[in-house]
């Protein structure tokens, strides 16, 4: 039995029947975009594509990367197009644990933390890709020919996509951890400095080795850190008055 009483079973089989419902609707989105895997394929190669030199195209090295390639994209883009369907899920399971007040933070908290991680892939894809492929590509050696291996370049892509959709996660970061009382926005904006410099740190870590996508990174990872410590503040004043609430109806229960 568990604190509320239900059966821990109970809970094994929710826990069960909402991951199935998670995986049925990615293989589902999966299904339905596989036909178009080529296309998907095209269309995530174009910034690399619009910055080759004339005549050069893109290679595959193994014998089998010209199917599976594509393939893999599609599943990964499959499960990003899920992630509504997952959290939803996952917030279906959590939520019956929640108190009211907790569940009126963590509502907008999900719907923010997805629109910013789309916000960050769209923001690597269409500015930082077109900037940093025209920059490799206009420093390579006159006799050196451009030829990325289609395996190698979807590997460097996603890593490029998911870095700059975690990074655009801060502000969420940020809220939690002034409305958990880990930290407050004041004591935050006393980082800043440190904060400046870790996100360009970071963006070197996270980015090819050229200060434009270095850049392209930390500043906007600055920025949301920015406006993370702006909207804690008033994340906080409302935790602050949720619990002065609940301890006013405690006290009432126990007097009555």
């Amino acid at each position: 039995m568990t604190d509320n009483g239900i059966p821990l079973i109970a809970h094994l089989i929710e826990l069960r029947s909402r991951l199935l419902r998670a995986v049925i609707a990615i293989l589902l989105i999966f299904l339905s975009l596989v036909y178009f895997a080529n296309d998907l394929y095209h269309w995530i190669a174009g910034p690399l594509i619009a910055q080759l030199p004339e005549g050069s195209n893109m290679i595959a090295t193994n014998v089998a990367a010209p199917f599976f390639t594509p393939f893999k994209l599609t599943l990964v883009v499959a499960m990003a197009l899920a992630m509504p369907v997952v959290l939803h899920q996952v917030w279906g399971f959590i939520a019956p644990g929640l108190y009211r007040h907790e569940r009126r933070l963590a509502i907008p908290l999900l719907f923010m933390s997805v629109v910013l991680f789309y916000g960050g892939i769209a923001f690597a894809f269409y500015i930082v890709f077109p900037l940093a492929f025209s920059f490799f590509t206009s420093v390579a050696p006159e006799d050196v020919v451009i030829a990325t291996d289609i395996s190698s370049y979807l590997d460097f892509v996603l890593k490029i996509l998911f870095a700059f959709g975690l990074a655009f996660e801060i502000p969420i970061a940020v809220i939690l951890m002034c409305a958990s009382g880990m930290t407050t926005p004041a004591v935050l904006r006393t980082k800043r400095p440190y904060v400046i410099v870790s996100a360009f740190i970071i963006g070197m870590l996270l980015t090819p080795p050229d200060v434009i996508s270095q850049t392209l990174l930390a500043l906007p990872m600055w920025l949301l850190f920015e406006l993370g410590v702006m909207m804690s503040s008033f994340y906080a004043r409302k935790s602050d008055e949720d619990d002065e609430e609940v301890e006013k109806k405690e006290q009432s229960e126990s007097e009555n």
